[in-house]
């Protein structure tokens, strides 16, 4: 994202400032100036600011995706920068992490820097890359990871796919931890996994679709823990989606290792049966599971085993999801719809409003180190402005980003982002109803 020195100052006016990380609730002003939180208080004034009415609203940190495909540099032609951080400002996100399986791989400090370059270019929000582990997602030799890190990367990940190689993962995590870069592992037994397309279950059955076993992603997530236990690095599980992965989340923090995990709202909104006939908008890896393991991931939000809410934003064009369900992409979009959806586990009472804003904020931010997703005086000027009743409809012809492959088309919603601020700059300002 462009820095701006010349952005006037920014003044919001009496809305409800939520910030889960320091404890703050109440009606109140928030004063922006040169990309810091200059004030925070009632009855804030600055002659030369820009005021924005806010009553009514919430005023946040800046929301945080930690896992985000931009496809950029490689495959523009379903996501790139531009297309994807409008897409990530108008789901009300101030930062994004980008994964590394881009062609060329972000294995090297040149892809990074190409990122960040064309991040401050053309970008509505901030870019966290984050590097690959292995070379060209191989699995066979490790990435340079201190060039990564100087480059810019904020953690490693051979997101996509797992490091099958026990031991190669553990010298990753020893590596890494060296650099204090955190892990994110794609946890996937490959041979498990082998050939499925949707979780392993009576749709499947059927529907006459080979299906993943949720053990596939179980058996891995305990490995890649026990790794983490053993090396003592900081290790994020990526993509959570079933009961028995958030029980070894538990177990690991319970044991006081240094790990977390992330889930995506399509795991907490939809079950496998919703793949219905064969919709393809509704594959993703890992899959939709039961009713059941949807129950476990709500439940892990609730409790804070899971620290954070991902979308795992994944675009692909018509041409590989406009196809049968079996030789389909996996990936959904995810980044317009997030915020809404996780509002509404606030509305359902499954989690207090709080904990749904920290979900997406200070938990996020805290997962890998990042800076943001807390509202302090001094702090980057990353805020965003929620109207949590505003009704909406998910229409894909309407977003920002260059695909169309949401699981949600049609649904009606509740809560949306107004004002996205990121560096005391609007990137988005929500002008329709």
């Amino acid at each position: 994202m462009s820095e701006h020195d010349q952005t006037p100052p920014l003044l919001l006016k009496g809305g409800r400032v939520l910030c889960p990380a320091t404890g703050r609730d109440e009606t109140a002003d928030l004063l922006l100036a040169e990309g810091r939180v200059a004030a925070i208080g009632p009855n804030l004034a600055d002659p030369a600011a820009q005021v924005v009415v806010c009553s009514g609203k919430l005023v946040t940190p800046g929301l945080i995706d930690l896992h985000v495909h931009l496809r950029e540099p490689g495959q523009e032609y379903k996501e790139d920068i531009a297309s994807g951080t409008a897409a990530a400002a108008a789901g009300g996100f101030s930062a994004v992490c980008a994964m590394p399986n881009t062609s060329p791989v972000n294995d090297s400090r040149a892809v990074t820097e190409y990122i960040l370059g064309r991040a401050r270019e053309v970008g509505s929000c901030r870019v966290h890359p984050v590097g690959a582990i292995s070379q060209g997602l191989k699995g066979e030799l490790l990435t340079e990871m201190a060039e990564l890190k100087d480059a810019g990367c904020v953690a490693v990940s051979d997101d996509g796919r797992p490091v099958p190689d026990s031991r190669l993962l553990r010298r990753a995590m020893e590596y890494a931890a060296g650099f204090a870069l955190p892990v994110i592992c794609h946890s996937e037994d490959l041979r498990l996994s082998a050939g499925g397309v949707m979780h392993e279950g009576p749709t499947a059955t059927r529907l006459g679709l080979k299906g993943i076993p949720a053990q596939a992603e179980v058996i891995a997530v305990e490995r890649d823990l026990n790794l983490a236990g053993l090396t003592g690095a900081r290790v994020h599980i990526a993509h959570v989606s079933c009961a028995g992965s958030v029980e070894a989340v538990r177990r690991a923090k319970e044991r006081g290792w240094l790990v977390s995990c992330e889930t995506a709202p399509h795991y907490f909104s939809l079950v496998d049966a919703d793949v219905g006939n064969y919709d393809t908008h509704r594959k993703m890896n890992p899959p939709l599971r039961s009713p059941d393991d949807r129950q476990a991931i709500l439940a892990g939000l609730a409790e804070g085993v899971i620290d954070a809410v991902a979308t795992d934003h994944a675009p692909h064009s018509s041409l590989e999801k406009l196809v049968e369900f079996d030789i389909a992409a996996f990936g959904v979009t995810g980044l317009e719809t997030s915020l809404a959806l996780v509002l509404g586990l606030a509305r359902q009472g499954i989690l207090d409003l709080g904990q749904a804003i920290a979900r997406l904020t200070s938990g996020p931010a805290a997962c890998l180190g990042l800076p943001g997703g807390r509202l302090l005086v001094g702090g980057p000027a990353d805020v965003t402005v929620i109207d949590p009743n505003l009704a909406w409809s998910v229409d894909p012809e309407r977003m920002r980003s260059k695909s169309q492959n949401t699981p949600f088309a049609g649904w009606e919603l509740i809560g949306r982002a107004i004002l996205t601020i990121c560096g005391g700059r609007i990137t988005h300002r929500l002008t329709e109803a």
